[in-house]
């Protein structure tokens, strides 16, 4: 865990409120390493926890009001806890508080006053999930202020989703949420998103996992993220299926003079990223970095031409890196699209060739050099206090 956001969210609160919070609860944010547009679609997902995240600080209020500062923004709400959606600010950050605590609420679970204090350190609009590991902090927060025993973490992973899916306006699937909530150190995270049965990965000690960031800003709720889950659907109600991953790749194939082509291709995306994804984790258990390499470039190309979710700075830096890398390891976009972040899975010992690689050949759309982030795979949320 990167230690300013915990101790940025505590001083916060004591500046703000005049006493020490009660508790603090840290979600990390995640990077997924295979399996992209599959998990709204009943599908699987290789996710990882990063080293940074969000952090809470709470503590008791009397009456019915739950105050919130939000450290970084030096913003702050006030809301009633009996209806947390009344006259919410047209603000994402609020949103996604009230959105949580409104999501409990009709849960059944009881909340009254509080005081909290947010800050985080996940780069915004970079698709490592800033939104996910705010929500699942914010349960985990709200669970210890008012003794919410009944709710683990599945439950609070999610809620969070929910939150997002009605109060925020994002139709994201349960990934982001359920490896922030329940990842575990030093392993990636194969998720069943239907069952929501997950299996930890574990990650050779002698691989790194690295991050950059195009530079490229991406605005996921307002992006054609949705119109990418409703051409989704659309292929779905054709099969009468319960979700794209209950339609096999031969099916689709004898169907396509039938579906439009724009559909078609989203769902072959869908269809074979799913079993990419489930020969991802058997290649990176057995340590076989050539065999993910190959699947995350195929993956990478599908996401570029079926489902056209790639920009052209992000397809530069994939095939910069994965020149730098060669054929053990891997690269490819990573997140919702549009932008953010690309993902690479490398030897230790490539590591500082790839990093040279991008401070000399790739800059942002703004002419500046891109955030780079190597990261081990982390644990998931936790109470610090």
């Amino acid at each position: 865990m990167h230690p300013s956001a915990a101790e940025n969210a505590r001083r916060a609160f004591v500046e703000h409120f005049g006493n020490e919070p009660a508790h603090i609860a840290y979600a990390p944010g995640r990077v997924n390493l295979i399996g992209e547009h599959t998990d709204y679609n009943d599908g699987f997902v290789l996710p990882c926890a990063i080293g940074f995240g969000t952090a809470v600080a709470i503590g008791p209020k009397l009456g019915d009001l739950i105050d919130v500062m939000a450290a970084d923004l030096a913003s702050e709400d006030s809301f009633s806890a009996d209806s947390p959606m009344a006259d919410c600010p047209d603000l994402e950050w609020t949103k996604h508080v009230r959105g949580m605590a409104a999501v409990l609420r009709d849960s059944g679970y009881q909340l009254s006053g509080a005081n909290m204090a947010i800050s985080g350190n996940v780069p915004q609009g970079a698709g490592l999930s800033s939104s996910a590991s705010l929500g699942v902090a914010l349960g985990l927060a709200l669970k210890a202020q008012f003794g919410l025993d009944a709710l683990g973490m599945v439950e609070i992973a999610l809620a969070a989703q929910r939150a997002e899916n009605v109060h925020v306006g994002c139709a994201c699937g349960i990934m982001d949420q359920l490896v922030s909530a329940c990842a575990q150190e030093g392993r990636a995270l194969s998720i069943d998103c239907r069952s929501l049965e997950t299996l930890p990965v574990a990650i050779p000690s002698d691989v790194s996992i690295l991050i950059v960031h195009s530079g490229v800003r991406r605005e996921l709720a307002e992006s054609a993220y949705n119109d990418r889950r409703q051409q989704c659907d659309d292929v779905t109600r054709h099969f009468s299926a319960k979700a794209l991953r209950d339609v096999g790749l031969d099916q689709l194939l004898a169907e396509k003079q039938n579906i439009p082509d724009v559909q078609f291709r989203r769902a072959r995306h869908v269809v074979t990223e799913n079993a990419r994804t489930l020969a991802a984790a058997n290649a990176l258990s057995r340590g076989d970095l050539s065999e993910m390499g190959r699947l995350m470039a195929q993956s990478h190309d599908s996401m570029r031409d079926d489902f056209e979710i790639t920009v052209e700075p992000v397809d530069r830096l994939v095939a910069l890196l994965q020149s730098a890398i060669g054929p053990e390891g891997g690269v490819r976009m990573t997140g919702g699209g549009f932008g953010g972040c690309v993902v690479a899975i490398l030897p230790q010992a490539k590591l500082s060739d790839a990093i040279a690689a991008v401070k000399r050949d790739y800059r942002t759309p703004d002419g500046s050099e891109p955030l780079i982030i190597e990261t081990q795979a982390a644990g998931g949320a936790r109470l610090i206090v």
